[in-house]
């Protein structure tokens, strides 16, 4: 329960230039998970909290992880052991979480300048080591990256003072666990460790026992609450697959609809869906794997910005993507568990505001929907079926009347993607210059050194031929070893080129 004393952070024993930072963007009151979270892990105790997602977990440790590593401005900075190696490492299971993790703890630190770098694949190398060279005091990271850069000299992790895995259920279910414990090894042993994760599975419960002291357990609701946010609003539909696209072209047409992100199985399908709905009028982008981290961080950058206003993802932007606005969640399939449900529809219904979540079911789908219906305690056995034209799916989500599937030229007012720059951020693992593929086992023929038109024995014409002749070649026919004219005489052959030369 929310203790009405602490209020704000002052309250809570925030250092000033830290609380003054926050105040700048307007955040002066903590939320519950803050409130419980900050006194204990200030003391320097090892912390386990769970809460909800889009609750603020990341304050919660981001502000006590600032408070007690020691910026360049202060006082004693100089009588660190090693001044520029990280004193406080964040461990996230994606990118994008990586990304916002990163932004809010800047967000807390301008006052005090802390340094804090971003590490994780999909970048180029060479400006995460000179970031990492020039000195950090804090990392957040994928395990991948982190890894690397420790294997090649360049992280040193070895004055870590604080050590925080965040959403640690994620990073087990996609397999980090053996990264993760090799991270925690290049830690000192006399670390504070928090631990933050919105489910609590046997697995992260065990690695709590492996490498936590004492930890103190904390838990942002009372029990016989509900999972889901409150104040997000579900329905659950069966759906038929051919007619899902114009059900969300009319969904996205509803009332009082704000930034939409919709939730696909695969790649492929989230990028058909994303070009579907851009030739019917929307703005929107896509992330999935299939995409660069240039493509990925301008499609989230755009989002972000209001350039686009709906964003087709698969679940690798489940976590990590805090976004203002969000109003809308759509799964575009029945969701693979109640883990997944709940962090779907948790990108809406953040900080208190409200929002809407809608599910597609397919009939091959049912069995699995009633066990995420049972596990979260959902009044939804038996999900309706549900057709673009039914009344009660406009009734539902505010729909006008009479709205089709194709958004109407006077609401096209979104800049788009393509109003965002790509940047080129060096990735690795991607080809450069890669010439399409040809046949002949992708060699380009040719004659004489230049290209040569296929079925033809002569070169193809080049664009600047008629800006720069070509001197034109001798040739001699021969038979049996012996020149031949044109008309097939031996002994006489065509008169060369005066201006050539051998």
């Amino acid at each position: 329960m929310r203790r009405d004393a602490l209020t704000t952070f002052t309250d809570l024993g925030v250092f000033p230039p830290i609380a003054e930072a926050l105040e700048r963007v307007g955040i002066t009151e903590a939320f519950p998970i803050q409130e419980m979270a900050i006194p204990v892990a200030l003391t320097g105790s090892d912390l386990i909290g769970q809460a909800r997602t889009g609750t603020g977990k990341t304050f919660a440790f981001g502000i006590p992880l600032l408070q007690r590593i020691v910026a360049p401005g202060d006082r004693d900075y100089g009588l660190a052991n090693e001044p520029g190696k990280p004193q406080a490492l964040v461990v996230t299971p994606t990118r994008e979480l990586a990304v916002q993790v990163n932004g809010d703890i800047t967000t807390a630190s301008t006052v005090r300048k802390v340094r804090i770098t971003t590490l994780y694949g999909g970048r180029a190398y060479e400006p995460q080591v000179n970031a990492l060279t020039k000195g950090v005091d804090v990392v957040v990271g994928t395990p991948g990256r982190l890894l690397d850069l420790a294997a090649q000299g360049h992280l040193d992790l070895s004055h870590v003072k604080v050590l925080v895995l965040d959403e640690a259920d994620e990073m087990l279910d996609l397999g980090f666990l053996p990264d993760v414990e090799k991270l925690i090894a290049l830690t000192p042993e006399l670390r504070q460790t928090m631990l933050f994760s919105a489910t609590m599975p046997a697995a992260v419960i065990g690695l709590a026992r492996r490498y936590m002291r004492h930890p103190v357990n904390i838990r942002a609701e009372s029990p016989d609450e509900t999972q889901t946010v409150p104040t997000t609003a579900q329905f659950v539909y069966r759906a038929h697959q051919l007619d899902k696209d114009e059900m969300v072209a009319r969904l996205l047409q509803a009332e009082s609809r704000g930034l939409a992100m919709i939730f696909s199985q695969t790649k492929r399908a989230a990028q058909r869906l994303a070009d579907e709905l851009k030739d019917r009028g929307f703005a929107v982008a896509a992330v999935h794997g299939d995409l660069g981290q240039g493509a990925r961080e301008q499609a989230l950058r755009a989002f972000r910005s209001g350039k686009v206003d709906v964003l087709v993802a698969t679940d690798v932007a489940a976590r990590g993507i805090d976004v203002e606005g969000v109003t809308h969640v759509v799964n575009l399939t029945c969701p693979e568990d109640e883990k997944t449900y709940l962090h779907r529809i948790g990108r809406t219904g953040r900080a208190g505001a409200s929002g809407v979540a809608v599910t597609f079911v397919d009939w091959d789908d049912l069995t699995r929907w009633k066990l995420i219906n049972d596990a979260l305690d959902l009044p939804y056995p038996e999900p309706v079926e549900t057709y673009s034209s039914s009344e009660h799916f406009f009734h539902d989500l505010g729909i006008p009347p009479g709205t089709k599937g194709t958004l109407p030229r006077s609401e096209r007012t979104r800049a788009g993607l393509e109003a965002e720059q790509l940047e080129d951020l060096g990735e690795t693992g991607k080809a450069r210059g890669r010439q399409p593929r040809r046949r002949n086992g992708g060699r380009r023929r040719t004659r004489g050194g230049e290209p040569a038109a296929a079925g033809h024995g002569h070169s193809e014409p080049r664009f600047d031929d008629e800006a720069r002749p070509r001197r034109q070649r001798s040739r001699r026919r021969t038979r049996g070893g012996k020149a031949v004219d044109d008309g097939g005489s031996a002994g006489h052959a065509p008169e060369a080129d005066p201006t050539a030369t051998s």
